[in-house]
């Protein structure tokens, strides 16, 4: 094979797989049909509609088709860790899946280069075993650590989208406690208003605490643990003294509420100014090398005058 064809056919593959990693990384967004239908839906008729189970099955990918012959090595190795655990919890995925992923984006990253290298070498125009072996050995690290940095970033906008929710959910409560509603009637009616998935968890969470017969506080605190969120676990706290305190916790619960809308605007415009520094930098690039390009022709011209 001369050069000229080996080189498209390697072009080709690396481009592929490039592809196939960027819809893997960046999943492609729903209709704006079916997300104005999702809104528009009816919301639920029972009080407690949700399932008891924290996590839903999510369509699986090329990557945890292929990676599943190595979930169990990497489950004997005692992965995934406790904090990849609780992202997973929150993010609705399962382990195996989790771990199929990092292990077939780990060998596709160590085999890509030695594959592209063979495809040189049988071409004539090797590039260099040594090479190609550290571009793989690179490669496969941050394919086995790229699934776990993916979900660490969707279970902090979770996290954040449920902190979000629990503020409108306090409110609600401390309005149906101000009308006279019990702490435990309280919590169930203000579940049932809210949509989203921040309100589903809470809806699920008191139906845990319904079929259980348990105090729905202590299922709040239960789901805090489980997903990482400290405000849950304070919001269990200030709802088991319901029972002897009624007026001072719902004065605490209209100023945890107004606590937490005062962080998240903070938050909001902490990320505002962050984004706001992260444009002027290639502005300011891009700035200097216009002046450097004027300058060059500057100089060229008294160079070339003298």
């Amino acid at each position: 094979m001369s050069p000229l064809t080996a080189l498209p056919v390697v072009a080709a593959g690396a481009g592929v797989g490039l592809w196939a990693l960027l819809v893997w990384l960046v999943p492609p967004r729903p209709a704006l049909a079916e997300l104005v239908a999702a809104v528009r839906a009816p919301g639920p008729q029972t009080p407690m509609p949700e399932p008891a189970t924290s996590t839903h099955e999510v369509p699986q990918g090329w990557a945890a088709r292929l990676g599943r012959p190595l979930v169990g090595p990497l489950r004997a190795a005692g992965l995934p860790r406790a904090r990849t655990r609780r992202d997973l919890a929150i993010t609705g995925r399962t382990g195996d899946v989790h771990l199929a992923e990092k292990a077939a984006l780990a060998v596709a990253g160590l085999l890509l280069p030695l594959a592209a290298e063979s495809a040189l070498t049988a071409a004539g125009s090797p590039n260099g075993w040594i090479t190609s072996t550290g571009a793989g050995l690179a490669l496969g690290i941050g394919g086995f650590l790229a699934p776990d940095l993916s979900t660490r970033a969707e279970a902090a906008r979770r996290r954040k989208a449920l902190r979000h929710a629990l503020s409108a959910y306090l409110d609600l409560v401390h309005i149906l406690l101000s009308g006279g509603a019990g702490a435990t009637g309280a919590l169930y009616d203000a579940a049932t208003v809210g949509q989203g998935w921040a309100f589903g968890q809470l809806r699920r969470a008191l139906n845990t605490a319904q079929a259980t017969r348990t105090a729905p506080w202590q299922a709040l605190a239960q789901l805090g643990e489980d997903l990482a969120v400290r405000e849950l676990s304070e919001l269990a706290a200030s709802l088991s003294l319901a029972g002897s305190e009624g007026a001072k916790v719902r004065a605490s619960l209209a100023a945890k509420a107004a606590a937490m809308r005062s962080r998240s605007g903070a938050e909001a415009e902490v990320a505002a100014t962050t984004a706001t520094e992260r444009m002027a930098f290639p502005t300011a690039l891009m700035a200097f090398g216009f002046v450097l390009f004027i300058l060059y022709a500057a100089m060229s011209h008294v160079t070339n005058s003298l």
